[in-house]
């Protein structure tokens, strides 16, 4: 039978997740309302290339991170910021994708 009670601890750790997440899309959207000259992710915000080119090479890095057992938890966490610096630079809202998540639940 599953078990539907968090423990606070997973309560708690979850919350992490997702406060690491949000804080990322936030950085984002700050740097886009508020560049820093210098700024990666201004970078990546400012050149839909580069951030494209980025988001491939950071998959074929976990793809081969993943195959080879070495640094996957590194280049998982460069996927996901360059996603989200991407998604954003794109004007793709995490809303939309929660929102289209959400209907595809079952």
């Amino acid at each position: 039978m599953p078990r539907n009670i968090w423990t606070q601890k997973e309560y708690l750790l979850e919350f992490d997740m997702l406060n690491a997440l949000e804080s990322l899309f936030k950085l984002a959207r700050d740097r886009k309302k508020f560049p820093v000259k210098g700024s990666y992710t201004n970078k990546l915000l400012d050149d839909k290339s580069l951030s494209k080119d980025k988001v491939l090479e950071e998959i074929n890095e976990l793809i081969e991170a993943v195959e080879k057992d070495t640094n996957k938890i590194h280049e998982a966490a460069d996927v996901f910021y360059h996603l989200i610096m991407y998604l954003e630079a794109n004007d793709v809202k995490i809303e939309d994708i929660m929102n289209e998540l959400y209907k595809r639940k079952k």
